[in-house]
């Protein structure tokens, strides 16, 4: 049995999710590969696309929502001939002789420009097996509605609505989960991980802002500082050097233990009592598989408000404000214990620590089903 996954470089998510696939279906023995659509077409194109995305979201953030926005708003199919659907058709053929030479039993989408592809190919018969696309937010992207897949994942049954507003039947979600690696479906207790860490047992704050290190990390840490309550502060400043030398050297009341760009936030996560993050869509799911307590804040303007949204909407995390700091969001979770008891079961409830394990096995099954057909 052999798996494509088809992704584009856009940010950190798509590609993470797809590797958490990868390596799950080769520990089944399953063969699996991932195609990076643009990488494979130009490599200089990919890495402009990807360094366009990262630009957009960190220095022009309200430009990239509103395009975002107006394009969330937009439910109907694309017209044969719109520029986008062009452009579909014009990479699907510099696809083929790739698809066609690896002739996969079943294909992964994990970004939806990336299953509009899947649909164009489909059409023109280039591929005959499964399709199946990974919604990799808790909101349902533009494109999705130009799709026609046999399945689509997504992080909880909530989003069914949403699914349905694109045109997608109920019979092809799976609310499955956002994939991600098992290590996140793992979990030992705080007093383990603290000592994993080599840090004091007692309350610990995780604080985070993705693998660049978006926002004034440095403010924020000086907001809870003043904070006449006793806990200590990992936090993770990712590829911002500049701001990790700034925490590093400063004086603090606290506790604070500044890290760069770490591969065990799984081990961070079961050290904490809460996490202060942005909502990107793989963060949003580990920190539910790990049951972990959230405060919002710094999201970028577009899927990461609607992630926060979800999160806040279903109970699951406190959003920071211009008018409600992030001193008073911990306050609230650290001095009220019911507080931080609603939204522990809130995470429980949606955390979905074995979602690749889940569209692993369910993939391996719809193929079964497939040959048995076909022979």
């Amino acid at each position: 049995m052999k798996v494509l996954i088809i992704s584009v470089k856009a940010g950190f998510g798509h590609h993470s999710t797809a590797q958490a696939m990868i390596d799950c279906f080769r520990n089944k023995n399953v063969e699996c590969e991932m195609l990076d659509t643009f990488e494979y077409i130009n490599p200089v194109l990919a890495d402009s696309i990807d360094n366009g995305y990262l630009f957009s979201t960190k220095y022009i953030p309200e430009i990239y929502g509103k395009a975002y926005s107006k394009l969330d708003k937009h439910d109907e199919k694309y017209e044969k001939f719109s520029p986008i659907a062009v452009l579909s058709k014009i990479v699907s053929h510099k696809l083929k002789e790739y698809v066609c030479e690896y002739n996969p039993d079943a294909i992964i989408g994990t970004h939806s420009y990336a299953c509009m592809l899947m649909t164009y190919m489909r059409e023109k018969k280039i591929v005959s097996c499964p399709l199946i696309g990974i919604v990799t937010d808790f909101t349902v992207h533009p494109f999705w509605e130009s799709t026609d897949l046999d399945y689509y994942v997504t992080a909880d049954s909530l989003l069914d609505n949403q699914m349905k507003k694109k045109g997608i039947s109920r019979e092809k979600i799976l609310p499955l989960g956002i994939p991600i690696k098992p290590k996140f479906s793992k979990k030992m207790s705080k007093e383990e991980a603290r000592s994993v860490l080599r840090i004091d047992n007692r309350t610990t704050i995780l604080l985070m802002m993705g693998s660049m290190g978006f926002g004034n990390i440095f403010k924020e840490l000086r907001a809870i500082d003043e904070l006449d309550i006793d806990f200590q502060v990992l936090c993770v400043c990712g590829k911002n050097e500049k701001m990790y030398k700034e925490i590093e050297s400063h004086i603090w009341k606290k506790t604070v233990i500044p890290f760069g760009f770490v591969n065990n936030v799984d081990v961070m996560m079961d050290a904490s009592d809460c996490i202060i993050t942005k909502p990107g869509g793989l963060t949003t799911s580990e920190l539910l598989a790990k049951q972990l307590p959230a405060i919002i804040m710094n999201p970028i303007p577009g899927q990461e408000d609607r992630n926060m949204e979800f999160l806040v909407n279903n109970g699951a995390a406190i959003m920071v404000t211009e008018t409600f700091g992030i001193d008073e969001a911990l306050f609230e979770i650290l001095k009220n214990p019911w507080r931080l008891e609603l939204l522990r079961s809130s995470v429980a409830h949606l955390g979905k620590p074995d979602s690749t394990r889940d569209l692993c096995d369910f993939i391996i099954k719809l193929v079964g089903k497939t040959e048995e057909k076909d022979n």
